[in-house]
């Protein structure tokens, strides 16, 4: 399975936890995870949401789809 999202890097860069990120969103800790380990994907404004709250650019937390 291809990793879409960078959401579980971007959190350990910037030191916060799943937890705090759940409470943030008001989503429970559970669909986080889900999202951190690319079994389910958030929609663009819940990936707008937590580009502002790691205070990174929402293309930070996409993996590139270019073929190298």
């Amino acid at each position: 399975m291809k990793d879409f999202n960078r959401i579980k890097v971007v959190l350990a860069e910037k030191k916060k936890s799943n937890k705090a990120l759940a409470e943030q969103l008001g989503k429970r800790e559970e669909t986080v995870s889900r999202w951190c380990n690319n079994k389910q994907q958030p929609s663009i404004e819940e990936l707008y949401k937590i580009s502002v709250f790691l205070e990174v650019d929402i293309r930070e937390l996409l993996n590139s789809s270019k073929q190298a």
